[in-house]
């Protein structure tokens, strides 16, 4: 399930100011609150929500790089909905036990981010398959420390927070709430020499260059999966996987609907009249399409296993092309003569010649001649 968007989940525009966003919060959090929602799994994940939208947007850098790349910017750089808003319900819960003082790097082991990329691909890469290089915005393990988190040649000790149970609770009066940690974030350690690369995340920013190998016959929403190339796992962790998602662009001749493809073909009066042979273009180059005499337009001609394999196999669908009576423009003057002349000999014919022609004006003075009794 895609994430909502940040400003959308505590109601503010997007250029909200600091203090804007914090009220938000406040009044989102103070809403969904656990203590105040018992047994409600709607409530809480809201709460959880906010808080991680709160996370996001209350960090200018972090909040910049989500209005760049959205939620691909972000994951893996927030703690999933454990932000940490004590100075918001401090006047409320009381102060932390063994609170203050700044942060440490996250050093409990977890799984990285899954990311997803938009793919567009003209009809003849999705049909035929091809192979495309695309960059993205991600984080990968930090080489400095391995992934840790921490100094060489040092290892994150247990939280002064929370003395390594990765939960401290709040107190006021008789109200008491338990919440993960916010120093350590809840994996009950903390880094205090964290690496000089990374800073503590156990990952870096930055672009990547990948190869996507597109089977042939791909369709609009399939994707591919390329394992372990989303965000890099926290501090160590596995990491995530990348989603390519397949979109097929418009193409100027064909629509595609499933493994058959659809067109409209063009012809000329005379062709529809007399009948005739056309060049018909396929993916795979131009066949001939027999016109029988007298065709009417909208007549659909069905040229089978000239449509799409389906990337999940089976039978290739077919080509279904749907004749168009074109009718002339810029007429010449003899051109004009012959069909008025025309004209004249197909009145005297009437309903033989042009028999729907003929019963709908039948009709038509049916309906006026009940209509005036």
């Amino acid at each position: 399930m895609s994430k909502r968007d940040y400003y959308d989940i505590l109601g503010v525009a997007r250029d909200a100011s600091e203090a804007d966003i914090k009220k938000a919060y406040r009044k989102v959090a103070m809403k969904n609150h656990p203590d105040r929602n018992p047994d409600n799994k709607a409530a809480e994940d809201t709460f959880k929500e906010a808080n991680e939208a709160f996370e996001v947007l209350s960090d200018s850098q972090k909040k910049a790089r989500y209005d760049q790349y959205g939620h691909a910017g972000v994951e893996g750089h927030t703690s999933g909905g454990s932000a940490d808003f004590s100075d918001i319900f401090g006047n409320i819960f009381g102060d932390i036990f063994g609170g203050g003082g700044g942060r440490g790097g996250r050093s409990h082991v977890r799984k990285g981010a899954d990311l997803r990329y938009n793919l567009d691909l003209s009809l003849e890469e999705a049909v035929k398959g091809t192979s495309v290089k695309i960059q993205i915005p991600t984080s990968v393990t930090c080489k400095t420390c391995t992934g840790t988190g921490a100094k060489k040649g040092t290892a994150a000790v247990d939280c002064s927070t929370c003395g390594g149970h990765g939960q401290v609770r709040m107190q006021q009066g008789f109200f008491s709430v338990q919440q993960t940690c916010p120093r350590c974030q809840g994996s009950g350690k903390q880094i205090k020499d964290p690496c000089h690369t990374c800073h503590g995340r156990g990952a870096v920013d930055e672009t990547k260059t990948l190869s996507v190998k597109v089977p042939a016959g791909v369709d609009s929403g399939d994707r591919i999966r390329l394992t372990g190339e989303g965000q890099a796992g926290a501090h160590g962790g596995r990491a995530g996987d990348l989603y390519v998602e397949i979109k097929s662009r418009p193409h100027s001749i064909f629509k595609r609907d499933g493994t058959d493809l659809h067109c409209e073909i063009p012809i000329s009066f005379a062709d529809a009249a007399l009948g005739g042979e056309l060049e018909v273009p396929t993916l795979d180059g131009r066949v001939k399409l027999k016109i029988p005499a007298e065709t009417q337009t909208g007549k659909l001609f069905r040229l089978r296993n000239k449509g799409v394999t389906s990337v999940r196999g089976g039978g290739t669908g077919d080509l279904l092309c749907r004749v168009m009576v074109e009718t002339p423009v810029h007429l010449t003057k003899r051109q004009k003569e012959i069909l008025e002349e025309f004209q004249k000999i197909q009145e005297g014919e009437g309903k033989r010649q042009s028999p729907k022609h003929a019963s709908w004006f039948d009709g038509v003075k049916k309906f006026v001649d009940e209509l005036m009794e």
